[in-house]
């Protein structure tokens, strides 16, 4: 049986402290949002980076649905995904307004303008960058992707790519993120984000 990858070894509890040790000292200003395509890692990298920095973690598409009492799904199904995207905003907005916290968005979040000028002006953005191979593992786990209903889901996401990459682009940091386990890339979010901060004024 293939073991989930949220179960590799960076869960380990010794691997646990070696991450909050890496992150001694790193006390973030603002939220750091996480934005990149469905199935970077977004949620799991994003516990595990809350954990080491020990603040919290919020999963935007969790809390979307809990403020409209209804899945994703059925928000794009019912109302269209400009509604879902009004919706998101809002959520994503009270977020930001409240304590400093690690925040996973789903992966249309930031290429909806007003969103990305939400999170450009009060979060620290960090893109995942993750390659077309890995994301598709990732996503065709699990069948509840709105975006990938469609006969051919890696053409799909590789339009999204294409459409997509260069707005997340504009994020304040970017994370090449591949296959390998996901503690890796907290790591090396942890090291580029203490040298983002020595230099921010």
């Amino acid at each position: 049986m293939v073991r989930p990858e949220s179960s590799d070894v960076g869960e380990r509890a010794d691997a646990v402290a070696e991450l909050r040790r890496q992150a001694a000292g790193i006390e973030p200003p603002r939220t750091i949002a996480l934005v990149g395509l469905m199935g970077a890692g977004k949620t799991t990298i994003g516990r595990r980076l809350a954990s080491a920095l020990q603040l919290p973690f919020v999963d935007a598409d969790d809390a979307i649905v809990a403020a409209a009492g209804r899945s994703i799904e059925d928000i794009f199904a019912d109302r269209g995904e400009s509604e879902f995207r009004r919706g998101e905003r809002q959520v994503i907005a009270r977020l930001l307004a409240g304590p400093t916290h690690v925040l996973a968005t789903g992966g249309g979040a930031f290429i909806d303008l007003r969103t990305r000028e939400l999170m450009q002006e009060r979060a620290i953005s960090i893109w995942l960058k993750a390659p077309l191979d890995v994301l598709m593992k990732r996503v065709t786990r699990r069948d509840h992707r709105p975006l990938l209903k469609e006969e051919d889901p890696r053409a799909v996401m590789q339009r999204l790519m294409d459409e997509r990459y260069p707005i997340y682009a504009e994020a304040d940091l970017t994370i090449e993120t591949g296959s390998g386990p996901h503690n890796s890339a907290v790591s090396l979010i942890l090291s580029t984000l203490r040298a983002h901060l020595a230099k921010a004024p």
